[in-house]
């Protein structure tokens, strides 16, 4: 069997923890959103979501840099293939419909961001790490903050509506 050649542990450099480390960091802030509000995936869901996709980000770099030889078919790209496809199952498992109501979508849709700013820090993509990390923050708390202060009540009031209407 032909491998690659072993990558010693001394490589393990700045760069490559840094990455890390901020994508563990960011997906366990992305988590306390869901955590605070008492979500099935939370803090540790999404750490461990978005340091997995780092690691595979930088693992597939890693290796396409490694075996890159000019007659290597790989395609880095297809990390996003298998993240996709693993992140949707766990993001499927999560959506619930009963009665008639659809639970925990925003949820799944955090898992996805996760996942994409893992795959983007594994990259190193710096711009884009802070842009989707802080747009997804906004929209999480700002938008709550709307939705409680006039979407809610609107809602409420619909109900008490309706149940008026029944008597």
């Amino acid at each position: 069997m032909d491998l690659n050649p072993g990558t010693p542990l001394h490589w393990v450099d700045g760069e490559v923890m840094l990455r890390l480390g901020i994508a563990a960091l960011l997906g366990l802030a992305l988590g306390l959103d869901r955590e605070l509000r008492g979500h099935a995936a939370g803090l540790r869901t999404h750490g461990l979501i978005c340091f997995s996709a780092a690691v595979m980000t930088v693992s597939s770099i890693s290796l396409y840099r490694q075996l890159a030889t000019g007659q290597s078919g790989m395609d880095p790209l297809r990390i996003f293939e298998a993240t996709g496809t693993f992140v949707g199952i766990i993001a499927a498992g999560l959506i619930v419909f009963s009665k008639g109501e659809v639970h925990n979508l925003t949820t799944a849709a955090h898992i996805w961001l996760a996942t994409v700013v893992g795959i983007a820090c594994g990259a190193a993509q710096w711009p884009l790490v802070s842009v989707a990390s802080i747009v997804s923050v906004v929209m999480l708390t700002f938008l709550r903050l709307v939705e409680r202060r006039w979407i809610e009540p609107r809602l409420a009031e619909r109900a008490s509506d309706k149940e008026k209407e029944k008597s």
